[in-house]
């Protein structure tokens, strides 16, 4: 196997049909081309592409194997689970520069021409023909399926400003090509392909089977060369429309996505989508960070969502809810830092108080009673952050901590106390310095102190060791007796 992608023509710059013969370029179709750089990822053993995680043992070798055997794909799986990325991500699974036919709509192959264009150019020129070359990212077209998407939209239609100009309507050079022949040796998308039409699903099923397109009733057959990829919800809670079967039967591979299935994944693909929130003010740089456990809260409140009963299920906890939530703490944390006069600002529980807001529009709440939905998402935040400081923390770790509290000491949290403030609370109850230790993994700094304070007070109160008392933002922990 070469040490190097196949069929590398960039270096192959020709500009005529007689230069790019010299050069060796040879002409193959788009599928056999994709599976020529699959071969190399999957011999090499690198991934199809970066930036998808949780898909290697699941998805990633379902997809392997559609693009090996050439197939088109359509990806079924709720919202916010990669599925157009992936989709998006396979034009690096093609050659990096591609010729064409100088002037071509279609993306012509100057070998194998298709269009009326083409064919006469090359009967004229011949050889002298000359040719441009199109760079792979533009070989990807893509089109989100609507109700109001039309048959012109996707395949084509007579363009009245040609017929104006004095063609006849018999002319073949009359057609405006859709986005499906633009997409000519290349990778055409439908996105959300069950919201599509019925009638319009029928227009794709010469271009996944027959390889062509009939534009309105022409005598014309253009054998097009494109490999169909789509994405869809599960149809069993879809309302809006469906696929119809005989569109179903021409994919070659149908493809289920998922959601991650470990937290570690999902806090992943938090820290890679989600936007840093670093700034520059004239006092000098303010820095945001999230400890991991705090991070593991946001990925959990997210998995308990998709197991709770009080949400609906059908229509999906996406991703994107923990990375917006990741991003809502941040900017808490910044906020709050801020008005401290704090440089280094550390995410602490304070902050989860940001997550409703950024869950409420993401999160469809299933509840007989009004106004029941941010008492759910409460639940759900206090039920993650449970979960988090029972892995996370030995209840012998914290055993002097409750005695410490049942003695009489009394801890007050909340926005307006500074990280100094939480920090000294290690410095008055030295049992606390062991898990606070524990989460920081040694960092003593105030924030990171501070943060883990208070993930302790809160662990504690929510396994019904020591007692809270809320007002507003401020909260005040005591113990029980």
């Amino acid at each position: 196997m070469a040490d190097h992608p196949p069929h590398d023509t960039s270096r192959d710059r020709a500009t005529t049909i007689e230069e790019l013969r010299a050069s060796g370029w040879v002409s193959r179709p788009i599928k056999h081309e994709i599976r020529e750089h699959a071969i190399h990822k999957v011999a090499s053993g690198e991934p199809l592409f970066e930036g998808v995680s949780g898909y290697e043992k699941t998805v990633m070798p379902q997809l392997e194997n559609a693009l090996l055997a050439g197939h088109d794909v359509v990806f079924l799986g709720e919202r916010g689970q990669a599925k157009t990325r992936m989709i998006r991500s396979l034009t690096g699974l093609l050659d990096e520069w591609m010729p064409i036919v100088a002037g071509s709509e279609i993306n012509d192959d100057p070998y194998h021409p298709v269009s009326r264009y083409a064919v006469d150019l090359i009967a004229e020129l011949g050889d002298a023909t000359p040719i441009d070359w199109v760079h792979r990212d533009r070989r990807y077209g893509e089109k989100l399926a609507t109700p109001d998407t039309s048959i012109a939209d996707l395949i084509g239609e007579v363009d009245p400003i040609k017929v104006a100009e004095g063609r006849y309507l018999s002319d073949e050079l009359t057609l405006h090509y859709g986005l499906v022949p633009r997409t000519n040796r290349g990778i055409f998308a439908m996105n959300e392909l069950p919201d599509l039409a019925e009638r319009i699903q029928v227009g794709l099923l010469n271009v996944l089977e027959e390889r062509d397109v009939q534009i309105r009733g022409y005598k014309i057959r253009l054998p097009l060369d494109v490999i169909l990829m789509a994405s869809a919800n599960p149809e069993d809670y879809t309302n809006r429309g469906r696929m119809i079967t005989p569109l179903k039967d021409r994919f070659g591979s149908q493809i289920r996505t998922h959601y991650p299935l470990e937290v570690s994944t999902e806090v992943a693909i938090m820290k890679q989508e989600a936007a840093p929130l670093d700034l520059a003010t004239p006092d000098g740089v303010v820095t945001v960070s999230v400890p991991e456990y705090l991070a593991d809260v946001v990925a959990t409140f997210s998995h308990l969502a998709r197991a709770s009963n009080q949400v609906n299920q059908r229509s999906g906890v996406s991703v994107r809810l923990s990375v917006s939530n990741y991003e809502a703490l941040s900017a808490n944390a910044l906020r709050r830092g801020l008005r401290a006069g704090e440089h280094s600002v550390v995410a602490r529980i304070d902050d989860l108080s940001a997550l409703p807001a950024s869950s409420q529009g993401k999160v469809e709440i299933e509840s007989l009673e009004e106004g029941r939905d941010g008492l759910i998402l409460d639940t759900l935040i206090k039920g993650a952050v449970l979960t988090v400081f029972k892995d996370a923390i030995d209840p012998a770790q914290t055993r002097a901590v409750v005695d410490a509290f049942e003695a009489g000491t009394v801890a007050h949290t909340g926005e307006e106390i500074t990280s100094a403030e939480l920090a000294a609370l290690v410095d008055e109850v030295e049992a606390l310095r062991e898990p606070v230790l524990t989460l920081t993994g040694g960092d003593q700094t105030p924030g990171a102190i501070a943060s883990a304070v208070e993930f302790v007070l809160e662990g504690l109160h929510l396994s019904k060791r020591l007692n809270k008392d809320s007002a507003g933002p401020s909260a005040t922990y005591r113990g029980r007796v």
